[in-house]
């Protein structure tokens, strides 16, 4: 994929006018073989009044409609694909907890691209060939396990699949075959910090160097939390199943100043939540992603439900995309204020007495939603740290979000651990409500 000489693979040495032009060049390819082999987007290309030859700019692009999971799920299983089932050489698809599962394919070029991008973000991450690369993150049809997996392999790394789970067996593997870079959810990564402590082991003093965390929305108080108590760099990668999987975009080591969006694979736009109107630069909204070299499932304008914002590249000529704030579709609307769980985790890190795990609880008292803070304390703040800390919260979301919460400290090591994506908000609000 690259020589020693230079550690950038070809696409990354593009400038930005050649970038542009195999953009529009493999844009205006995607949407041929969409509109070709794929009824779906046929259907909505003409429903739209575009073909994909109205597309001459990168710019052409928002005249094309969107996709949304909804589409995906209306087609399930295999309508998306835009190549026979036999050219199919592994499926995967989303957990389906929020409805039908979501099916994506790949052929054996998307495969391999989708390895290289991976070991490329891993590279970027401070990865090099030679390293023992522990992946934590789940294997079988979530992408995260198996497409950090081949990744690392493509990089030229020693993998241990450890995957999700069995978190005591994790320590002593880490112990053992002395990974200098874990891949793992951030969630998780606190819960593999807890089994540290709990075996009376210094986690500063492990082998590990860089964690690339992923999958789930993680704020900069984390970042620093990690970062400290595992002495590693912590950087951010990022990935859906229906784009390709993680690999869409990674955070460089040398800045840690947000994700650089592999622009040669993927076209990003941030457009508004409610209109699906394109933003300028630099303004924060809805993550749409179109692919320009998938095969087997193309996807154009993908809603991703992810909120950020665009900026110019520092590290790699392509742009950033800000850490995710949150999701559209995980946004808690408490009494008129929207309230994300990324806002809740600042604050719960930067107070003193609480270990960084936490939950949000929604419960109906009347005709009012109500929501209840519960974190957990350190093993050492006595009682009336405790106390403060829930009275620091209370007046920090009021104060900084607007809306007057409870707060309620649990003891140490009492809410669910995660072995993968944490459930942040447990709604237990009367079905039908909210």
């Amino acid at each position: 994929m690259t020589d020693a000489a230079d550690p950038l693979d070809a696409g990354e040495r593009l400038g930005t006018e050649e970038l542009r032009a195999l953009q529009l060049e493999r844009l205006r390819a995607s949407l041929r073989h969409a509109y070709e082999h794929v009824p779906f987007y046929r259907e909505s290309f003409d429903k739209a009044g575009v073909r994909p030859e109205d597309c001459r700019t990168l710019a052409d692009l928002a005249r094309f409609p969107f996709t949304t999971k909804a589409d995906l799920r209306a087609n399930y299983p295999y309508g998306m694909f835009a190549v026979p089932r036999e050219r199919i050489r592994r499926l995967h698809a989303s957990s389906g907890t929020t409805g039908q599962p979501t099916v994506v394919g790949y052929t054996d070029r998307d495969l391999s691209v989708w390895a290289d991008l991976v070991a490329r973000s891993l590279r970027a991450a401070g990865g090099r060939p030679g390293d023992v690369v522990h992946v934590a993150y789940g294997y079988g049809l979530f992408t995260g396990g198996l497409g950090a997996h081949y990744g690392a392999e493509r990089l030229g790394c020693t993998v241990v699949p450890a995957s999700g789970g069995m978190t005591a067996r994790q320590v002593r593997l880490i112990l053992d075959l002395e990974p200098s870079v874990i891949m793992v959810t951030p969630s998780y990564m606190l819960t593999l910090l807890d089994e540290f402590e709990r075996q009376g082991v210094d986690p500063r003093g492990t082998s590990l160097r860089v964690g690339v965390f992923g999958a789930e929305p993680w704020t900069e108080p984390m970042r620093r939390e990690i970062e400290e108590r595992f002495a590693i760099d912590a950087v951010d990668i990022y990935g859906l199943s229906e784009v390709i999987g993680p690999g869409v975009a990674q955070e460089c080591v040398e800045t840690k100043d947000g994700l650089h969006v592999w622009e040669d694979h993927f076209y990003p736009e941030i457009v508004d939540p409610v209109t699906g109107e394109v933003l300028p630069e630099g303004e924060r909204g809805e993550l749409v992603f179109t692919s320009l070299t998938k095969e087997a499932m193309p996807v154009v304008r993908y809603r991703t439900r992810d909120l950020t914002r665009l900026l110019p590249g520092t590290a790699r000529v392509f742009r950033r995309m800000e850490k995710i704030t949150g999701r559209s579709d995980d946004m808690v609307i408490l009494r008129g204020v929207n309230l994300f769980p990324t806002q809740i985790e600042e604050i719960v890190l930067r107070t003193p007495g609480l270990a960084p795990h936490f939950q949000l609880r929604l419960t109906r008292e009347g005709r009012l939603d109500a929501l209840t803070v519960r974190a957990e304390a350190r093993p050492d703040a006595p009682p009336e740290v405790r106390e403060a800390a829930a009275r620091s919260i209370v007046a920090a979301v009021k104060d900084g979000i607007g809306v007057s919460v409870r707060a309620e400290i649990v003891e140490p090591e009492s809410l669910e651990r995660s072995v993968g994506k944490i459930r942040r908000i447990v709604d237990l609000r009367p079905r039908g409500d909210g």
